[in-house]
């Protein structure tokens, strides 16, 4: 069963929300190949978390991985909604040094726009 997502298009911006509570080792693989469509047909890409409650080392990597394949093609990610205990997460394992983090979808959109 895949993971459940919800994407939209802002200008050449991809937003996708994860509608699930955990990003782990259940469904971090899922969470890839849900995404993988949305990741190679954009380069601009916001992950809004705000529905999600708990993240593993495996949803970190799964992040990571999404950050690395838009890397290669010289894109750029963007998180928002982040829960604090998932931004202690974050900031534990320093995710929040190599991804920005928004406190919300109109903030990471604006991300784009003030580069």
């Amino acid at each position: 069963m895949a993971v459940k997502l919800k994407v939209k298009t802002y200008a050449d911006v991809a937003v996708v929300e994860l509608r699930e509570k955990a990003l782990d080792a259940s469904n971090s693989e899922k969470f890839k190949n849900s995404i993988t469509e949305t990741l190679e047909s954009h380069k601009k890409l916001v992950i809004d978390l705000s529905r999600v409650e708990f993240v593993d080392s495996s949803g970190c990597g799964a992040l990571l991985s999404c950050l690395r394949q838009l890397g290669d093609r010289e894109g750029e990610l963007k998180l928002c909604g982040v829960q604090k205990n998932v931004q202690r997460l974050f900031e534990l394992v320093r995710m929040n040094r190599i991804v920005d983090i928004y406190p919300t979808k109109d903030d990471a959109l604006k991300g784009f726009q003030n580069q």
